[in-house]
């Protein structure tokens, strides 16, 4: 294998609270053929494309394209969203950080699973009792349809575009990575699956896609796990003494370490995971899949299962990479001089903790299969994030505001399928533009403004009766405008990015400020609001109330 350079994991890990997302960004080169890969890739890519044209058949209306005509069962949902969620970052990124940081990889994952319980007992029902194909249809309820759903759309489709460019330049280098392939094609191939998955087969060729990513990766997963833990005598105190015999840190890897170190950037981390997860547009869309709130319900304790089970085992992973790929390994490791000290580096780098493991654990052919269940994560969430920039289009702006709800279902699948077509060439094109810049923050981009702009509204919107139309626009663009305004301004790209010395705002996460101003801006606003506008919007909370906690009306809702 040649020699490569991944400049991503281990210095921005502990720089920043959005090491996260660095998982599958820095510097790359192209490795051989990766045969078996390649040919688990096609057989993925050859299955899941029948769906998409099984799909399209039965894609008949609006419905059918943006919520598989609602018939997703809560269990089908559910690992749905798993599959939308557990991204490549997550399985490479968390392990790589437990191998290299111990515990601290911990921290990360249950500061993603926490977002969870929120969604379950405080959105799931309601959302899919309120809502029809986006979360605007529930934040502007109420309100005055235009503004709201401008304000709704805007925040969808800056989440969609910051976390698509991420995913395609992770993408291509993953891709490059793993299978040899040139960066263009990777992306332009990544992008054209995406276009065919969305275009052609909508919502239910994209939870297929998902829960099948879902599957495998779970499949892989549990199975290196299974063979650590057997290697371990399935006791986790002998893993962890195996570790800690193993690695340099020694005893220290199982403590808090030093990702946690900054109090106010952790707690703002936490803050905007737990928030931004309830906030995600192509998440939520998810919940007007299911037929009715009770499978909502369901479907989101099933996805916490599948999550929380998914973030343990690449804790496992972690400590086996710990365990198997060791320094002496040349098919692991390179040995080198730098400024005249003899270092290891891991080939690939730290992120290829995982894909090692795998060689290690069940030899080339398991290598090929998790190399193209990393491909299909990548698929499958930016086929999702594709399908939430179209909807928020082609429904939210389009048809509510550009057509004032006159749109027929074929004028408005026109639109959508149009925008999916430009989402995808977009998607390409930033691709490229972006392959040599660090696009980490650009995740952290997207939870921020969806904890800061999307939540509070939502929230808002469905639990407070004083909430108006002025209040929700004000609020929801002053959380929008701090999350991007501050996390330009902080180090992720003050300093790191556009190359200043010091930061003008000291935290790399804003979701701390931002977050309550976007609460407090929209409180403020809706009390000293005494118009006429304000008075109606006030006096719809109770239909709404009723509707949202019985579901009265809502399949009626789904079917105009």
């Amino acid at each position: 294998m040649n020699k490569t350079k991944w400049f991503a994991a281990l210095s921005l890990f502990a720089a920043h609270g959005w090491a996260y997302a660095d998982a599958i960004s820095g510097e790359v080169t192209k490795q051989p053929l990766n045969i078996p890969a390649i040919v688990m890739f096609f057989l993925f890519v050859g299955f899941t494309l029948g769906i998409t044209v099984w799909a399209s058949k039965k894609n008949k209306s609006t419905k059918d394209y943006y919520t598989a005509g609602g018939g997703i069962s809560g269990f089908q949902n559910g690992l749905a969203i798993a599959g939308d969620y557990m991204s490549a970052a997550s399985f490479l990124g968390i392990s790589a950080m437990v191998f290299s940081n111990g515990y601290d990889g911990l921290i990360y994952s249950t500061g993603f699973l926490v977002g969870w319980p929120i969604v379950l007992f405080l959105i799931a029902e309601r959302l899919r009792n309120l809502g029809k194909f986006t979360f605007s249809d529930v934040a502007a309820y109420r309100l005055q349809q235009t503004p709201v759903r401008l304000f709704a759309a805007s925040g969808s489709i800056l989440v969609v575009i910051f976390y698509l460019i991420a995913q395609m330049v992770g993408a291509g280098k993953l891709i490059q990575l793993l299978f040899g392939m040139d960066y263009i094609y990777a992306v332009v191939l990544v992008g054209f699956l995406m276009v065919c998955y969305v275009l052609f087969g909508g919502m239910l060729a994209t939870t297929w896609v998902q829960i099948i990513k879902a599957v495998m990766l779970l499949s892989g997963a549990s199975f290196m796990a299974f063979v650590i833990l057997k290697n371990a005598g399935f006791s986790p105190e002998t893993m962890f003494r195996q570790a800690v015999d193993i690695h340099e840190k020694g005893v220290d890897i199982l403590g808090p370490g030093s990702l946690v170190q900054n109090p106010i950037d952790a707690l703002s981390l936490g803050l905007a995971l737990m928030f931004g997860t309830a906030g995600l547009p192509h998440i939520l869309m998810r919940f007007f899949t299911v037929p009715d709130a009770k499978e909502a319900r369901k479907s989101v304790f099933v996805a916490t299962g599948f999550i929380g089970y998914f973030y343990l085992l690449t804790f496992v992973i972690g400590f086996g990479a710990i365990i198997f790929v060791t320094k002496d390994n040349p098919h692991f490791f390179t040995q080198m001089v730098k400024e005249g000290k003899t270092v290891f580096e891991m080939i690939g780098g730290t992120n290829m903790a995982a894909i090692h493991l795998s060689e290690a654990l069940g030899g080339n052919l398991f290598l090929g299969f998790i190399s193209a269940v990393a491909f299909a994560t990548i698929l499958a969430v930016v086929a999702g994030l594709a399908l939430s920039g179209a909807s928020a289009v082609s429904h939210d702006i389009y048809s509510s505001v550009i057509r004032k709800g006159k749109a027929t279902q074929h004028e408005e699948m026109r639109v959508s399928k149009a925008t999916t077509l430009a989402l995808g060439v977009l998607a390409v094109l930033f691709g490229v533009m972006f392959e040599k810049q660090n696009v980490a923050f650009m995740v952290g981009l997207a939870f921020s403004i969806a904890a800061s702009a999307n939540f509070p509204i939502l929230m808002l919107s469905m639990f407070w009766k004083g909430l108006t139309t002025r209040g929700a626009v004000v609020g929801g663009f002053t959380g929008l405008i701090l999350a991007v305004g501050l996390i330009v301004l902080g180090p992720t790209v003050w300093v790191k990015v556009l190359g200043h010395e010091h930061a003008i705002f000291p935290y790399a996460n804003p979701a701390i400020f931002s977050i309550p101003a976007a609460f407090i801006i929209s409180w403020l606003v809706s009390v000293l609001d005494k118009s006429a506008r304000g008075k109606e919007d006030k006096a719809g909370f109770e239909s709404q109330y009723v509707r949202s906690m019985t579901g009265i009306g809502a399949s009626q809702a789904s079917d105009h």
